[in-house]
């Protein structure tokens, strides 16, 4: 019911609804992203907005950050799935990109794999992050592999031209790899 509540709250705040641009702007110039990822990279998540705000690309990230005892109700399974997915899709419509970040345990995250579909349904840009320190290749999710327009190393001008929609396929030690099957368009 907490939760629920919160939704309610989130879904009133005009300021939300007002204050960006079909682009994913916000009318104050950061980029309006949601950053897709497995909880235990929340950490991950903190320095990609750290690394791109050093180098002049300030975001604002509606991704959910469940504090611990929301995130203790969400593992026990005490919230609807129909409501997480509620959430979502409104903490994701007013964004330009979503960015999906991949790490060794994101591709079996379920949860993420549904925020891509989501992205794709919703005609954003989706961005493929291989989280900071990842050296090796690593299953990427399988959402990402059909409809990523981007997919780029731990690298603020790669991540930020991606963000741009200029398209990139990278490998995680960001040298170019092929461009992969799938859909990679944004309508």
């Amino acid at each position: 019911m907490v939760l629920e509540s919160c939704i309610t709250s989130l879904c009133s705040n005009s300021t939300i609804n007002s204050s960006f641009n079909a682009w994913g702007v916000y009318m104050n110039g950061k980029k309006n992203v949601f950053i897709s990822h497995h909880h235990k990279d929340d950490a991950q998540v903190d320095k990609m907005t750290s690394l791109l705000s050093k180098n002049g690309c300030d975001i604002r990230n509606s991704s959910i950050r469940a504090k611990p005892a929301n995130r203790e109700r969400l593992d026990k399974g005490l919230v609807k799935d129909s409501t997480i997915k509620r959430l979502l899709r409104m903490k994701m419509s007013w964004a330009g990109t979503v960015i999906a970040l991949v790490g060794k345990e994101t591709h079996s995250r379920p949860w993420v794999n549904w925020e891509i579909k989501e992205a794709q349904r919703q005609g954003k840009n989706i961005v493929g992050v291989y989280e900071h320190g990842l050296k090796d290749k690593v299953d990427l999710p399988e959402a990402l592999k059909s409809y990523g327009t981007s997919q780029v190393g731990w690298d603020s001008d790669s991540i930020i031209n991606a963000i741009n929609g200029n398209p990139s396929f990278q490998n995680p030690d960001g040298s170019q790899c092929p461009r992969q099957d799938g859909y990679h368009g944004v309508c």
